[in-house]
């Protein structure tokens, strides 16, 4: 039995089962772990969401912000962008769907974290927020996982999309405690000291803007002897010189690669991705 920790689908279908046949994956014996993002920008978001949804007891899946942003389509909800709509023509599919209730009901189940304790990781998106302990992450994930199951999910949805606030404040209540959790499970990148985020930035690590870091790079980061895998930040490449940091998402959407983590021996194993951007 194996358990492989996958980088971000977003919607390349064949890359996944190219990479499923690499690691001969056989269902009932092996195990995936996948950083969200699953669908938007590839070719096939409704059949990567569909593969997906068909191995479902055989995964454990956290949610990305692209995930969110389906959910948020289904609720009716579309973010603006410079007074106008954003197109969303590559998930359109999956909303215009037969079997969209099914897909969409299960990944609105899923959390933004997910602990591994037998190999001492934890999983989520973006990263794991550097001034937080593991026991307070899952805490705050599983507070917005227990809204989006419940009939506050409209609710969430309707207040899900902005940049405020950047930072954490325990007496943070309502929509605005909820958008910051998911801030930093899902969009994290740039951090600074107050523990801030920084959106605007998704380049590498040494254009991080003036006074802003790569968050784990932060000089308090805590949880340094659990291994953190997350997905979400492309420009990587996979590429973190950190002890038990593994970044997963090898861009493979943009024409790179889709790669999968084995836990047992930290084997990689890659599937180079023809498809870019559509």
């Amino acid at each position: 039995m194996s358990t492989y920790a996958v980088g971000d689908l977003q919607g390349c279908l064949e890359a996944f089962n190219c990479l499923l046949e690499e690691i001969a994956f056989t269902p009932g014996k092996d195990r995936l772990l996948l950083a969200g993002d699953l669908v938007a920008r590839g070719p096939d978001s409704l059949g990567t969401l569909r593969r997906v949804y068909a191995l479902r007891d055989h995964l454990h899946c956290v949610l990305g912000n692209h995930d969110l942003h389906l959910l948020a389509l289904a609720h009716g909800v579309t973010p603006h962008k410079d007074g106008k709509k954003k197109k969303d023509t590559d998930l359109q599919s999956i909303l215009d769907a037969p079997d969209r209730d099914a897909l969409l009901g299960w990944l609105q189940q899923q959390p933004l974290l997910h602990r591994e304790p037998e190999f001492n990781v934890v999983l989520t998106h973006a990263g794991l927020p550097p001034l937080w302990a593991l026991a307070d992450a899952e805490t705050r994930a599983r507070e917005v996982s227990t809204i989006l199951q419940s009939d506050q999910a409209q609710h969430f949805f309707d207040h899900m999309y902005g940049d405020k606030p950047t930072g954490w404040h325990d007496d943070l209540q309502g929509p605005d405690r909820w958008r910051v959790i998911t801030n930093y499970f899902t969009r994290m990148r740039f951090i600074n000291l107050q523990g801030e985020l920084e959106f605007a930035s998704k380049g590498e690590v040494n254009k991080a803007p003036t006074g802003y870091f790569p968050w784990f790079e932060h000089p308090q980061r805590q949880n340094q002897d659990v291994k953190i895998l997350f997905g979400h930040w492309a420009a990587l490449d996979g590429d973190v010189p950190h002890q038990n940091i593994e970044a997963l998402d090898t861009g493979c959407v943009w024409g790179g690669a889709l790669t999968a983590l084995r836990l047992e021996d930290g084997q990689l194993f890659t599937c180079t991705c023809a498809n870019e951007e559509s």
